[in-house]
């Protein structure tokens, strides 16, 4: 590999990364909190891709303008699931929690193969093809936008869990939440909260991704994989490590990509698992629970 292919697939991985940086915290996020394995993440992605192409179509949008829309509307959509579905079922065994989140997610994808069809739909922008050039390193102009957008994001709700009253409580319930209700904390709303933020968190990266990936109603189930692969790598519930994570993998896929082929660019990915799970199962920033 010479330095113009390292320096080309380097940046790559990068932008990649920080997509899947994106949608690891919002799955993180509501595992984390809740402590359930949310299957799900990747529809609530594909439905996010869906609702921006039909908004640009329809009314002639932006796709990244989109996200004054996605994001509040998915937060809802979120509480709402979180209220009537994940809620009942919180207290269940693990195997009732993991069936509701697998029926969830081929109710949503086939609902949205009855609705749009099978086929995949893409957007075009005036920028869509526009290529930037930093010395002899090539890019689309949407994979910076994309990522600049999911670096905001995820440092904006950093700042949120850290700096304020409400992520204060999100992290207290997230460590103990029998305690966190005994000083006052309405735990069941902060439930709802996070599930609909990591809800968001997933809408979000599909508006992001709409113009760089065609959506179809299966496309869910390939990102919602690699963020699981994220979340492991980094630590269950550990939002740092999504973080890094992230990035982690994209530059795996990137280089992936590079030395063996596109098609097998994910070998990588899930060869990092399995040696994951078997070297260090609490992850890169995962702590042992006791």
């Amino acid at each position: 590999m010479n330095w113009e292919i390292f320096f080309q697939a380097l940046t790559s991985g990068i932008l990649t990364g920080g997509l899947f940086a994106l949608v690891a915290v919002g799955l993180t996020m509501i595992l984390g909190v809740l402590k359930i394995i949310n299957f799900a993440h990747g529809e609530f992605l594909m439905l996010g891709m869906y609702m921006t192409y039909w908004l640009c179509t329809l009314f002639n949008m932006d796709p990244y303008l989109t996200l004054i829309i996605t994001i509040p509307a998915f937060f809802f959509f979120g509480v709402i699931i979180q209220r009537w579905l994940i809620n009942p079922i919180l207290d269940a065994p693990m195997e009732i929690q993991i069936l509701l989140t697998l029926g969830l997610f081929i109710f949503l994808a086939n609902l949205a193969q009855l609705l749009f069809g099978p086929h995949v739909r893409s957007i075009e922008t005036a920028y869509t093809f526009k290529i930037l050039t930093i010395g002899s390193v090539n890019f689309a102009s949407t994979r910076l936008i994309m990522f600049i957008f999911a670096i905001i994001f995820t440092t904006a709700l950093y700042i949120f869990l850290k700096k304020t009253d409400l992520g204060k409580a999100i992290r207290a319930c997230s460590e103990e939440s029998y305690g966190a209700m005994l000083v006052g904390i309405n735990v069941k709303r902060v439930y709802m909260i996070a599930f609909g933020i990591g809800t968001a968190c997933a809408a979000a990266a599909g508006s992001l991704a709409m113009p760089i990936y065609y959506v179809n109603p299966h496309i869910g189930a390939t990102f919602v994989m690699t963020a699981f692969v994220v979340v492991v790598l980094g630590g269950m519930g550990n939002f740092m490590g999504a973080l890094v994570g992230g990035f982690i993998i994209g530059l795996a896929e990137s280089f992936g990509a590079v030395i063996l082929s596109a098609s097998l660019k994910q070998l990588v990915t899930f060869t990092i698992f399995v040696l994951i799970l078997l070297l260090r199962p609490t992850g890169l920033f995962g702590t042992k629970r006791s």
